[in-house]
């Protein structure tokens, strides 16, 4: 199957099926068309699920035999490394070597669904051990697909987080419909071709493009048994709203922040900070956003950074050795650029940056920030980070819990004591010692606390919230 098969279609149920209505896929860099895909309709979602609803109770999907689909699925998608990481180029901005990373991900997160789902298993429950009970009951649990999931995915890891959702859901043994961010379609389709031809049994997967109408469409589903979503908070109310009692897994906001002590390794905090900012051009939710300094090696660390990020290649993402790529939309880069703007109106200093041409917001770097600033307090979600001295530990932990969102930190210190108690007042889902915020392997539960959400992924993990826990007794007669 080619991936031009979306151009004027849906996958419903593992077939295209055709589409009246298109939408236009742009390169984030230079602007130009570079895909169509169909757009869908409420029909279009009611037949998706309906098609996955009657898969799900009628056509068998067993374990090994999910293991044996994510597996290929992942060879299918090597075979195609080529298209599918320049496709992502293309319609996401993100550098062919942020891309590549990306691409290698995946093919782990579908190789841990894959062995996950050999090892769903429940436990023996010692009923024995209650009073008045026969020695001889027994009791133990299982664990049991939900039914239809319904992934929701983002922009900023159009390839990963997509598998992130959607292998879990079927090493589950759930059946799937699909809605990518229409800023990022084509990825999504590769990932369901690659999937559909490693044998996803016919009505467990289906792929629908579209804005918020479609969005709202899935939403008001009653049969969807459970939401997995990364994106905005504000969007995380809203299904949850929507959900009611229904289970969801909600990766939202954050501002992330990562702290470095005067003990810590300088050059390795440094060269990681760097990294973690500016990759995909700030546009990770655990991207860093302020970095706390203790002061008395703020010069020191302020040098060191200022250094590394003057020599990030910023541009065309096509060319090999670019760092920092176009943001998703010019208005986006509009957008942050304003938020320096006012900052610095307001006091703020740019030390580098601050710069844009079209979508491309070159790497910013600002001191003498006040709390009050929108781009500390609020999640900026670009190439702009803000350097935060503090005097006293308790000072820099009270910064970094100091917003309304939880979902990773990170810490530079050689203190084994201090970075484990920090491990208990850090108000966070993760907290990455010697690491940055944006720390991640696949294989760990990955969530936040607070506004950032709830439920985890990570294949193990995701599986876990994606199944529901039976309870069995047999009694002696």
């Amino acid at each position: 199957m080619s991936s031009r098969a979306c151009e004027s279609a849906v996958l419903i149920g593992g077939e295209w099926v055709a589409t009246a209505a298109r939408l236009e896929v742009h390169d984030k860099f230079d602007g130009t068309v570079v895909a169509t895909v169909g757009q869908a309709t409420p029909e279009h979602v009611e037949r998706a699920v309906s098609v996955g609803q009657q898969a799900f109770r009628g056509t068998p999907f067993p374990p090994y035999r999910r293991y044996e689909v994510l597996m290929k699925a992942a060879q299918v998608l090597e075979r195609r490394r080529v298209e599918v990481i320049a496709t992502m180029v293309g319609e996401s901005g993100f550098t062919a070597s942020d891309c590549t990373t990306e691409f290698g991900r995946c093919l782990q997160t579908l190789a841990l669904s894959a062995e996950e789902a050999k090892r769903i298993t429940g436990e023996i429950v010692p009923v024995q051990g209650a009073p008045g009970q026969d020695d001889r009951k027994l009791a133990f649990t299982v664990r049991m697909p939900l039914g239809v999931v319904c992934a929701i995915t983002p922009f900023n890891s159009p390839l990963n987080t997509v598998a992130h959702k959607v292998a879990p859901a079927l090493a589950a043994g759930n059946a799937v419909v699909l809605k990518p961010a229409s800023y990022v379609p084509m990825t999504s389709a590769l990932l369901c071709e690659a999937l559909v031809e490693a044998g996803v049994p016919a009505g467990y997967l289906s792929l629908v493009f579209g804005g918020s109408d479609v969005g709202t469409c899935l939403l008001e589903d009653q049969r969807f048994r459970f939401y997995t979503f990364t994106g905005s908070t504000e969007v995380g109310r809203i299904i949850q709203r929507y959900a009611g009692l229904r289970r969801t897994q909600l990766e939202l906001g954050n501002i992330s922040s990562t702290i470095v002590c005067a003990d810590a390794n300088l050059s390795l905090a440094a060269e990681r900070c760097v990294g973690a900012s500016f990759r995909k051009a700030g546009q990770v939710c655990t991207s860093v956003q302020r970095i706390l300094v203790e002061r008395s090696v703020l010069e020191e660390f302020s040098a060191e950074v200022l250094e590394r990020t003057q020599r990030l290649k910023v541009g065309d993402p096509k060319i090999p050795d670019t760092f920092v790529g176009p943001m998703i939309a010019q208005r986006e880069a509009e957008r942050a650029q304003s938020w320096v703007r006012e900052a610095v109106s307001e006091g703020a200093r740019v030390l580098i940056g601050g710069g844009r041409e079209r979508s491309v917001l070159t790497p910013t770097i600002l001191t003498d920030v006040s709390p009050a600033m929108k781009v500390v307090r609020e999640e900026i979600f670009a190439p702009v980070i803000s350097l935060v001295p503090f005097d006293t530990f308790d000072e820099a932990v009270a910064i970094a819990n100091d917003t309304p969102f939880g979902l990773s930190v990170g810490l530079f210190t050689s203190d084994l004591t201090r970075a484990l108690g920090a491990v208990r007042h850090l108000e966070m889902g993760s907290i990455h010692v010697n690491d940055t915020s944006s720390s991640r392997v696949d294989l760990m539960p990955y969530g936040g606390v607070k506004d950032s959400g709830f439920g985890q992924e990570g294949p193990r993990y995701a599986i876990r919230d994606m199944s529901e826990e039976r309870l069995v007794t047999f009694n002696p007669v």
